[in-house]
């Protein structure tokens, strides 16, 4: 196995190697990739992007034939020291590593002080009035609870502070360094300037991307949509002038069960960016958005850039859905007998808006895993109001767009089981319920009740009081049209054999 393992990381190096031969100028580019959990359509878990990137530098090093050593500093502190990958451009046959170390011993204060513990520094005191005296001491002990030092006075020479005042230092001790170093044992055949290209993994740097949808019209029957990806860099270094690159997609497996739904690939639609702004293209099976300009990304900053100009005038269809138990989310190898199982019922109707990402609707591009706030205008001034917020997965052309906008203010529901028996012996289990939606607005309104048959694999519904949709193997819908100031009532029973 750790042979194999060898195998694969000589191919990478190998690899990253090649892509950056034809370089000859010095630069920083960057790579970053973010996995972000995924809200379901009907709303449920979701999760804060957990982002890393590709740091690929390029600098010109001198190098001596034979053995040196090579210092490089202004690393992320982030980085992942067995990520690093180092070639000469230069000379890429007879240059390589013999070995590396990273340095990260960072100067503070405690630690300057740690390393004066027994020697001389200078303390500097200021009086009342603001003028300043200095004397020599000896430091017994920095810690920050109460510093000792030793002074020249033969009556009472030790002396504790519980705060250290103004101190100068000689130098800075060896050992601390005042920035994250790779030091490198190399060897080279080439005496002279390298241009080298040095590849490394950081963590605590990530991208999003956030929609701005705008709901049009009095039945909400268009939106606006535009789009902007977010980069926080918290790694630890700035990158001016950088090459950036984002990565939509999981590149790394997930053990949990809640991987990402979405999906990355298919479709031709490109995103219509404005001049220098991001280009897509498929990527293996992810899609990768390449920045057509440099841009500097500072630490501890975050940055916005757009992802694409406005859409306006997609077509859009306002939902309203009653989901009156939630969904039993266990699968069971046995089927679930328990008369009283999820029979909470929850009174509150769901609002949803739903546009479909088509070219023929206006948009039709890979639009990456983020959040999409969504506006509509108050008639009164013309001012946009935000109205609710939902997670989308990454999501293909062709597929729709559904944005879960909180609940219905003037519309309830009620839920409720009317009967229930099973028989054992014979594998069957028949259950009934009665869905109650009520309006309380000037005017009728159509509700998708949904319904979700989570008992066991075979169901078959027997009685109905309106026709339903199967949208899966255990979910159903029904479509009903509740007049103005009244309510409906749906009934249904189904029977599970097993």
């Amino acid at each position: 196995m750790r042979s194999a393992v060898c195998v694969v990381l000589t191919l990478l190096a190998a690899g990253v190697g090649r892509a950056g031969e034809t370089r000859t100028e010095e630069g920083v580019g960057l790579t970053i990739y973010s996995a972000e959990g995924t809200k379901s359509r009907w709303g449920g878990w979701a999760t804060e992007p957990i982002g890393y990137a590709t740091v690929k530098e390029w600098r010109r090093m001198p190098l001596e034939r034979g053995r040196s050593v090579i210092r490089f500093d202004d690393v992320a502190s982030g980085i992942r020291p067995e990520t690093v990958h180092f070639t000469s451009l230069t000379d890429p046959t007879g240059t390589f590593v013999l070995e590396q170390n990273y340095e990260y011993d960072l100067v503070s204060a405690q630690k300057l002080l740690a390393k004066y513990v027994d020697r001389e520094i200078t303390v500097v005191d200021e009086d009342a009035e603001g003028k300043l005296t200095e004397a020599r001491a000896t430091l017994l002990s920095p810690n920050s609870g109460g510093y000792v030092l030793k002074r020249e006075d033969e009556k009472e020479p030790i002396e504790i502070r519980t705060s250290l005042p103004r101190v100068r230092l000689g130098s800075v001790p060896g050992g601390l360094i005042t920035r994250p170093t790779l030091v490198w044992r190399l060897r080279s055949d080439r005496a002279g300037e390298h241009l080298c290209k040095v590849v490394y993994e950081t963590g605590r740097i990530k991208w999003k991307a956030d929609y701005t949808v705008v709901a049009k019209g009095e039945d909400d029957s268009a939106v606006d949509v535009s789009g902007w990806v977010t980069i926080d860099n918290n790694s630890g270094k700035t990158y001016t002038d950088a090459e950036v690159k984002l990565v939509a997609g999981d590149v790394r497996a997930r053990s949990s069960a809640h991987s990402t739904t979405g999906r990355t690939g298919g479709g031709i639609g490109r995103i219509r960016a404005r001049e220098g702004g991001f280009k897509e293209k498929s990527f293996f099976e992810h899609k990768l958005y390449t920045l057509g300009r440099t841009s500097t990304l500072k630490n501890n900053s975050k940055k916005q850039i757009e992802l694409f100009r406005p859409v306006v005038d997609v077509p859009a269809e306002k939902t309203l859905v009653y989901f009156g138990a939630p969904a039993y989310s266990s699968y069971s190898t046995r089927a679930l007998t328990d008369r009283d199982l999820n029979l909470k019922s929850n009174k509150a109707v769901d609002v949803y808006i739903t546009f479909p990402n088509a070219a023929k609707a206006g948009l039709g591009i890979p639009l990456p895993a983020g959040t999409a706030r969504v506006y509509k205008a108050d008639p009164a001034d013309g001012s946009l109001e935000f109205i609710g917020e939902d997670k989308i997965g990454h999501m293909p052309r062709d597929e729709d767009v559904m944005l879960r906008l909180g609940t219905a203010f003037d519309l309830t529901g009620e839920r409720k089981q009317t009967s229930f028996h099973v028989d054992s012996g014979a594998h069957r289990l028949t259950e009934s319920f009665e869905i109650k939606v009520r309006n309380h607005k000037t005017e009728p309104v159509m509700v998708q009740v949904r319904e979700v048959l989570y008992r066991w694999v075979n169901s078959e519904i027997t009685e109905k009081s309106h026709d339903f949709v199967r949208r899966d193997w255990r979910t159903i819908h029904f479509p009903v049209t509740v007049p103005a100031d009244r309510e409906v009532t749906v009934s249904y029973t189904v029977l599970y054999t097993w």
